[in-house]
């Protein structure tokens, strides 16, 4: 699966969300969307830019943007982490990994000479005509959530 790269429409999904909700990007449409695609709740990475994500919500929600967070984990794991670091985001459930190879973000990786298929940490941000603006591959989470904020700024 080819990465989405900048200019692409944004493929849809609908997933199953934190605290028993549906989410859609088809909702979303006619606003800003920042999509964050991370490999695991509560590990120590993915902790960091879910609360850095969290803490500037309010700065995304007067931009009328939404912010959602996607992994493989199941929907009970991401209330489990919700709850425990208090994150205000929403956190969609791709167990079928469908949405994940959508946007080319299951990969191969590798650690310690072994090889995995795993979600590379991506950030996509999506403008209100569903198109993809802007894409953040491998993403190093020390002020990543404040770049994004910035690009989606930009945006209008």
């Amino acid at each position: 699966m080819q990465p989405i790269k900048p200019g692409d429409k944004a493929p849809d999904f609908e997933l199953p969300g934190s605290g028993g909700t549906s989410i859609s990007l088809s909702a979303h449409r006619g606003r800003i969307v920042v999509l964050f695609f991370y490999p695991k709740d509560d590990t120590s990475g993915c902790t960091a830019e879910a609360i850095n994500f969290s803490g500037l919500k309010p700065q995304f929600d007067a931009l009328g943007a939404v912010v959602i967070g996607m992994s493989p984990d199941s929907v009970k794991s991401h209330d489990r982490f919700r709850l425990k670091h208090d994150l205000t985001v929403d956190l969609a459930s791709d167990e079928e990994k469908k949405i994940l190879q959508a946007y080319g973000v299951w990969v191969e990786k590798s650690m310690y000479g072994r090889k995995y298929m795993g979600v590379e940490r991506t950030t996509v941000l999506i403008d209100r005509d569903g198109k993809v603006a802007r894409v953040w591959n491998k993403v190093k989470v020390p002020n990543h959530a404040a770049e994004v904020l910035d690009a989606a700024r930009a945006l209008g």
